[in-house]
């Protein structure tokens, strides 16, 4: 189940130069008794990263609570083989990522306890290349 866009405008779009701006004030969230693995520095997240991390938190909590993800990995990247010569297009979108700002959510898990939900969220946080900070709300 790796998320990408059902739809989009262009098959294939450039490449993304840079990296998403550097914040240091974190999103307010209006929700309360959740829980939030929030991003400390902007990066880029795959689709299979994304996914694993998913994965380990679900198994975590036994499956009870809810788990939201805000992120859509929606900017394809692609490239060519290894052994193809120079021209003939570009290459088939090998992956898909999420570009993230510093301070955003990445996932949600509401109605669980503290006991069971940090711990989900740690494991989780393991499977992501970014430096991520767990929040109680």
């Amino acid at each position: 189940m790796l998320s990408q866009p059902k739809k989009t405008k262009y098959r294939k779009y450039f490449k993304p130069r840079s990296l998403p701006k550097n914040t240091t004030k974190t999103q307010k969230l209006a929700e309360h008794s959740c829980f939030a693995l929030i991003s400390l520095e902007s990066g880029y997240i795959n689709g299979q990263q994304l996914e694993a991390a998913r994965q380990n938190i679900r198994r975590k909590v036994k499956r009870e609570g809810k788990l939201e993800i805000a992120l859509l990995t929606d900017k394809a990247i692609s490239n060519k083989p290894t052994a193809a010569r120079m021209g003939k297009g570009k290459g088939k979108v090998k992956h898909w990522v999420a570009s993230i700002s510093a301070g955003k959510p990445i996932f949600f898990l509401y109605g669980i306890d503290s006991e069971r939900g940090f711990p989900a969220l740690k494991a989780g946080a393991n499977k992501l290349p970014l430096k991520i900070k767990i929040c109680h709300f």
